[in-house]
């Protein structure tokens, strides 16, 4: 089981961030790539969450391979875990959302960075890879419900709703350090 703590919100991935500074020498360091997807219903946007057993439903991310650009692995791991291909998914290029949190993988600590893009799809139906137990389309006060556990990853879809509707807006350079 993984214990997970949020440790900030949003902000630019940067090597000489404070949270860099301060992590010890035995934390482990991991940086991922994701999309949030959803479509349009007659009901409003529908959010696709991945479940993975337990209470844990989550977005399509996974790790960034060697030499790998984030928006690559991100499509990479949506087409892995979902069957969407590139071609299935309409990038919104203004987005990107970033969730930091610590866990543990056993014994070791682990600090996370994962970069989100925003795509819109006309598919309903997903082809699941192995490692997830199911998914579905969820409205937003839906999704936010069950991502409630998970600040993080509730802020990234709050980012992402208001995104969709109009009503984001992309922080401009990197965050401050106040």
């Amino acid at each position: 089981m993984l214990a997970r703590r949020s440790f900030s919100e949003g902000g630019a991935v940067r090597e000489d961030d404070e949270v860099f500074e301060k992590m010890n020498k035995d934390t482990a360091r991991e940086i991922s790539a994701g999309i949030i997807v959803y479509r349009r219903t007659s009901e409003g946007p529908k959010f696709l969450l991945l479940y993975h057993g337990g209470h844990y439903w989550n977005f399509a991310k996974g790790k960034i391979e060697a030499e790998e650009k984030s928006l690559a692995a991100a499509l990479r791991e949506t087409m892995e875990e979902t069957g969407l291909r590139e071609q299935d998914l309409r990038l919104k290029n203004r987005f990107k959302a970033y969730e930091k949190y610590f866990f543990f993988k056993g014994k070791q600590r682990v600090f996370k960075i994962v970069i989100f893009y925003l795509a819109e799809t006309k598919r309903r139906d997903i082809r699941l890879s192995d490692e997830h137990e199911g998914y579905s389309w969820f409205l937003y006060r839906d999704a936010r419900r069950i991502l409630k556990n998970y600040r993080d990853s509730e802020s990234v879809l709050k980012k992402a709703h208001d995104f969709v509707r109009g009503q984001y807006v992309q922080p401009k350079g990197p965050p401050s350090k106040s």
